[in-house]
Formats: C-alpha cells, sequence, structure tokens
C-alpha cells in the first residue's frame, strides 16, 4: 500500500472514531464534520475523501456498535445453561446492559434515518439482520417444528418486545426504570413469553 493510501486509511479510521466518540457525549445531533475535521487533523472538506456522506459515517459507527453488542451477545450465551430458554433471558438481559452502557450509541441505530431515497445499502442490512442469530438459534431448538418463516417471525416478536421495554425504561423522561429492576422485569417477560409460546405448541 502507498504512504498516500496508508495515510486515507488511517485518516478514515481516525474519523470513524471521532464520530463515534461524538455520538457516544452527545447522541447524533452532535455529530459535525467541521468539529470531526478539527479533530482529525484534516481540512473540512476532506472528510468527504474518507467517507461518501454523513450516512456512511453513521453506518459505520454503528458497525462497530453492533459488532460490540455481537461480541456481547456471544459471551451471554456461553455463560450459563445450554438449555434454550434460559438463553433467551440471558441474551435479552445482556442486550439491556449493553443499552444502558452504551445510550448513545445504542440509540444512533434506530434514530439515524438515511437521505430521503437513498436506501441503507445490503451490508449494513446484513449486519443487523446477522444478530437475529441469537434469537433465532433458542427459538429453533424450542420448537424443531416451526418453519423458517414462524421462526423469523417470532423472533422479531421477542426482539421487539424486550428492545421496546429497553427503550422506554431507559427514556430520561416521565418512565425511567432502575437498571436493575428493568433487568429483572425483562427476564421475566421473555420468561413468561417462552413459557406461553411452549404451552400453545403442546
Amino acid at each position: 500500500m502507498s504512504k498516500a493510501l496508508e495515510r486515507r486509511a488511517k485518516l478514515r479510521e481516525d474519523l470513524i472514531l471521532a464520530a463515534e466518540r461524538s455520538i457516544s457525549a452527545g447522541g447524533l445531533t452532535g455529530l459535525k464534520t467541521r468539529e470531526l475535521a478539527r479533530e482529525i487533523g484534516c481540512a473540512n472538506g476532506a472528510v468527504y475523501n474518507l467517507v461518501a456522506d454523513m450516512d456512511e459515517l453513521i453506518l459505520l459507527v454503528g458497525s462497530r456498535t453492533l459488532a460490540r453488542l455481537d461480541a456481547l451477545l456471544t459471551a451471554a450465551e456461553s455463560s450459563g445453561p445450554a438449555s434454550p430458554a434460559p438463553t433467551l433471558v440471558l441474551i435479552a438481559v445482556a442486550y439491556c446492559d449493553f443499552a444502558a452502557e452504551n445510550l448513545e450509541l445504542w440509540r444512533a441505530l434506530f434514530e439515524h434515518r438515511m437521505t430521503p431515497g437513498k436506501p441503507v445499502p445490503e451490508w449494513a442490512v446484513s449486519e443487523q439482520m446477522d444478530l437475529f442469530r441469537h434469537i433465532y438459534r433458542p427459538l429453533a431448538a424450542l420448537f424443531p417444528k416451526h418453519s423458517v418463516a414462524e421462526l423469523s417471525v417470532t423472533a422479531r416478536s421477542l426482539f421487539s418486545a424486550v428492545h421496546g421495554m429497553v427503550l422506554l425504561g431507559l427514556e430520561q423522561k416521565l418512565i425511567a426504570v432502575p437498571i436493575d429492576a428493568l433487568r429483572e422485569e425483562i427476564a421475566i417477560i421473555v420468561r413468561a413469553m417462552v413459557d406461553g409460546l411452549t404451552a400453545m405448541c403442546d
């Protein structure tokens, strides 16, 4: 790799890390190209020689966030009994913990909207969808007779329930819930949902 390409690659990585720090500190609204350029030591206009636009930069930060979430969920899966129901509880609570500890980066995953008319790139969609395997695998073990389509719907429904609880529980306004209580409630709800689904299939 030439010196020029090495410098560009280093600046691009520095830009992504600077954007990550900015989002972590102040959310998406605090992300400004001029401040990022100053932090990494380049001209403001040079930012768009490193990434196509702000959408790409935010997605690249999101990719790093998803990778850390993936690693945490993988660790949670291996931290308890190998049976599927407890595994679903473990990963749900781990998801809550990740959101609480990485609040603004986690929020950015869901708050970012692409420029109108511009689709989310396939690589970003693939990374997002790949995380559903953490829910899909234990559900497939619990319900071996269910089709792929049925399991996919159940996985999304279970995620939506947990995500909604985390979103509302961590809201810093009217209905904030202490993190220990939120973790406990999430565990209760996931167990109840799994027990209910199992009973329906008996």
